[in-house]
């Protein structure tokens, strides 16, 4: 298991919620990031802002380079997906179940794009198969909130209102959806001044699109994060006396060269053997079909080489990288072999999934530029 970082020997992003909710004084929660008292909480969650990129770059982002902080671990896999449900829920995904981007669910027997819920391939809207509040039936951060008495709003954008990720790990207090960046600021900041507590959610993707598209490290991506940087200074300058906020994130990511990217679809050795390929690129989960699971094993081993961590499911597990239990239907999700990249390679699916094959950013492993995120606190005081 040489090199294979295991997420949850510390505090992750799935008890910054849970430490909100302490800080806001609702009973039975705990705090693991010693934050102080607070009527009111605000979360910024920037789609993509690694830790490892945010101090490479803090010239970029003199606001954010300047609030106290720490870098703490998204969780396994380092993916929007299991991220957004771990800070939702308080769960790793382990126990929440979301565990990737795409998830072979025996259920419906076909991969599913969480982030769409729908079947990749098909396109089938599954909502009603797969119902969000029943696979993740667990009370989130947010409903736990409004059940204590705490003003609580989503600002997100407005197409997200409905998607199954989240009636999954995102339900609970009332919908502030946002048109853009910057309406998210304004809404924002009226949400916090509701109630006699509030707790707010607010919710930017720009840097990760930049990141994927054009790639993390690059001058496009150091404009976006200035922009980052001035949209969370505009908010803390903005939001009421005495309200903490939160600045963290659900991943970094990394440059995959082309020629680091092994393409299952043209690869044999990659598919013989395999019923359904899940996951992502860097973080691959591999259905195998009965019997064939020894040497699906072995070959990925053979050809993936020491840059990559391959091993059963029972290995995965027995590592703790879901986190310290596993839920059964979460299991039968993680696949028969997983492979994890722990240098610059990917596993991608040039005919199937073109546009992900074809995107120099990537994320979902367990290095430092993937699985560290920043946790930065500013508060105003009274």
């Amino acid at each position: 298991m040489t090199g294979l970082t295991i997420p949850y020997a510390e505090a992750t992003l799935a008890d910054v919620g849970t430490s909100l909710l302490a800080a806001l004084g609702v009973a039975g929660e705990v705090d693991r990031f010693g934050l102080a008292a607070t009527p009111r909480a605000c979360v910024f969650l920037v789609d993509g802002l690694g830790w490892v990129q945010l101090q490479r770059h803090a010239d970029a982002a003199p606001f954010l380079a300047s609030l106290a902080g720490r870098p703490i671990p998204a969780g396994f896999p380092a993916t929007t997906v299991a991220s957004l449900s771990s800070l939702g829920t308080g769960l790793a995904s382990g126990e929440h179940g979301l565990t990737g981007y795409t998830s072979y669910v025996d259920d419906v027997d076909a991969v599913v794009n969480w982030l769409a819920w729908k079947s990749v391939g098909a396109g089938e809207d599954l909502r009603d198969r797969l119902v969000p509040e029943v696979l993740q039936p667990r009370p989130t951060v947010w409903e736990r909130a409004s059940a204590a008495g705490i003003t609580t709003t989503l600002c997100m954008f407005d197409n997200f209102a409905a998607s199954g990720l989240t009636r999954a790990a995102l339900r609970g207090g009332r919908w502030g959806g946002t048109l853009t960046e910057g309406d998210a600021v304004a809404r924002t900041i009226e949400a916090s001044n509701l109630g006699f507590r509030s707790l707010v959610y607010v919710y930017v993707s720009a840097l990760d699109l930049v990141g994927h598209m054009r790639g993390p490290d690059t001058e496009a991506w150091r404009e976006q994060l200035a922009v980052v940087d001035r949209l969370a200074e505009r908010l803390a300058a903005g939001l009421p006396p005495e309200t903490t906020l939160v600045v963290t994130a659900d991943h970094g990511m990394v440059h995959v060269p082309e020629d680091a990217k092994l393409d299952a679809d043209a690869l044999p050795a990659l598919r013989d053997g395999v019923a359904a390929l899940a996951g992502e690129p860097r973080a691959r989960y591999v259905h195998c079909v009965d019997g064939a699971g020894t040497d699906v094993l072995q070959r990925w081993r053979e050809l993936l080489g020491e840059q990559w961590w391959v091993g059963t499911r029972d290995d995965a597990i027995g590592t703790g990288l879901f986190g310290p239990s596993i839920d059964g239907a979460a299991a039968r999700r993680i696949g028969d072999v997983v492979a994890v990249s722990l240098g610059s390679a990917a596993v991608v699916e040039r005919r199937r999934l073109p546009r992900l094959a074809a995107m120099p950013g990537q994320h979902g492993s367990v290095t430092d530029e993937e699985l560290l995120v920043p946790l930065l606190v500013s508060r105003r005081d009274g």
